[in-house]
């Protein structure tokens, strides 16, 4: 298997506006989260969005679920690519 070009996936994708604004939306949940509930339970899990759209912050869209539970779910979206 190919080794993963993370100059180029950057490029390609994590430097598009939208993708900066989506990771920003990501951090400001975990820092949230871990002001309310302490970072002891917040290390080694993710901060899970129950409706998908890291922009939303909300206090009941926001549950912390091990990294696992998080990333496991089927993606259904049908947004364009960009």
């Amino acid at each position: 298997m190919p080794r993963r070009n993370y100059k180029k996936e950057y490029a390609n994708y994590h430097s598009k506006p939208v993708q900066k604004i989506n990771r920003a939306g990501r951090n400001k949940a975990r820092k949230m989260v871990t002001k309310t509930t302490g970072v002891k339970k917040v290390l080694g899990k993710d901060v899970h969005h129950r409706n998908g759209n890291p922009r939303d912050n909300r206090p009941k869209n926001l549950a912390v679920t091990s990294k696992t539970a998080n990333r496991s779910f089927r993606r259904t979206r049908n947004a364009k690519k960009l």
